[in-house]
């Protein structure tokens, strides 16, 4: 199994939360790619299912609850250019701060919002970091994947005949 994990970040503060996963989690996961989005559309999940591969996606949230600018056309993509995605299996962290209540998260829970809305396959629950709460995403992040994986990795459908 591969694990493509798609940042989406205005300060980097996301891309260090998928990098500390990619370190801490290759004894789970041995494949496992950080890819920014920038440049990406909904073409990037189209060989998910050849690859044997799920997705993360890791982002922030900037102004007004909005994703981030180099997510944005991957974000768009899924509106614009809409397809099926029953094959793509996913989980979100999405990182935001609760001072800013009324659109906390939303970075994450929007790309969690439209993938769904694809049919694509969420495995878990969004998982939630507030900024305002003192703790490192990076540490809790990867904490949160390893348990995250593990549900991935048990509910994997088989491929091996008996």
């Amino acid at each position: 199994m591969k694990l493509k994990i798609l940042v989406g970040t205005m300060t980097s503060t996301a891309d260090y939360v998928a990098q500390a996963i990619q370190m801490d989690c290759t004894d789970l996961v041995s494949d496992i790619e950080v890819q920014l989005m920038d440049g990406l559309d909904i073409g990037i999940f189209d060989s998910a299912a050849e690859e044997d591969a799920i997705y993360l996606i890791c982002s922030s949230t900037y102004g007004q609850g909005d994703v981030p600018d180099n997510a944005r056309l991957l974000y768009d993509s899924l509106d614009a250019q809409p397809k099926f995605l029953g094959h793509v299996r996913y989980g979100v962290i999405a990182l935001g701060d609760r001072t800013y209540l009324q659109t906390f998260c939303f970075g994450g829970k929007k790309f969690d919002e439209r993938l769904q809305g694809l049919g694509a396959q969420r495995i878990g629950e969004v998982w939630c970091h507030d900024a305002s709460a003192g703790t490192l995403p990076e540490t809790e992040g990867a904490a949160w994947c390893r348990d995250w994986l593990a549900l991935a990795l048990s509910s994997t459908p088989s491929t091996e005949t008996a």
